[in-house]
């Protein structure tokens, strides 16, 4: 009977330490999950925060993609531009002077009338007046145009007006370098010198 209560008693003192040993683990466990989880709860925040936020090189990626993006939108606008530029430039070259022909085309038309007169025309008279009222017609369309004959008999030689085509000798000193006669006119468009005036020079 001694022998089987010593049994009975070491077999208790095992289980207890047993008992402790599980214990003391299961504590320790507690503890270090405790320590452990606030770590891991710190670090999710931080790991979002990496995953929401673009890096350097991301934004300067997104950046050269808006400024490649941009020039080429201004290349595209400014390539458009240049083609409707000579588009407009070749239409305006072929319709230069249309105001000053439809204008003319009157005259043109007195001209023709003038010729079948003159085909019937047994007088000099008539047929000459009506060439007058022409040539008149036609320079009253081209000073509206802006258009002016030069005055150059009588006046001082102005090598920027005039083109000297030869001397004479002068009738009279105060004629010396004057225009003496004109071998065709001059004429300024909006004053601008547009046909210089040949003219003979007294010397």
């Amino acid at each position: 009977m001694k022998f089987n209560d010593m049994l009975k008693k070491k077999k208790k003192e095992n289980t207890d330490n047993t008992e402790n040993i599980n214990e003391v683990n299961n504590e320790q466990l507690h503890d270090e999950g405790q320590e452990q989880a606030p770590v891991a709860e710190a670090t999710a925040p931080e790991t979002q925060q990496e995953t929401a936020a673009p890096t350097a090189e991301e934004k300067l990626k997104d950046e050269l993609a808006q400024a490649n993006d941009k020039y080429l939108r201004l290349y595209a606008e400014f390539d458009n531009f240049r083609r409707r530029t000579i588009k407009e430039r070749e239409e305006a070259r072929k319709t230069e002077g249309k105001d000053v022909i439809v204008a003319l085309l009157p005259v043109l038309d007195d001209f023709e009338r003038a010729q079948r007169a003159m085909d019937k025309a047994t007088e000099v008279a008539p047929v000459k007046e009506g060439v007058t009222l022409i040539q008149n017609k036609l320079k009253n369309i081209l000073g509206q145009k802006g258009l002016k004959e030069m005055t150059s008999i009588g006046n001082a030689f102005d090598a920027d007006l005039h083109e000297a085509i030869t001397n004479i000798p002068a009738p009279a000193d105060d004629l010396k370098g004057k225009v003496m006669d004109e071998m065709e006119k001059g004429y300024t468009l909006n004053d601008k010198v547009i046909r210089f005036a040949k003219v003979v020079v007294g010397a």
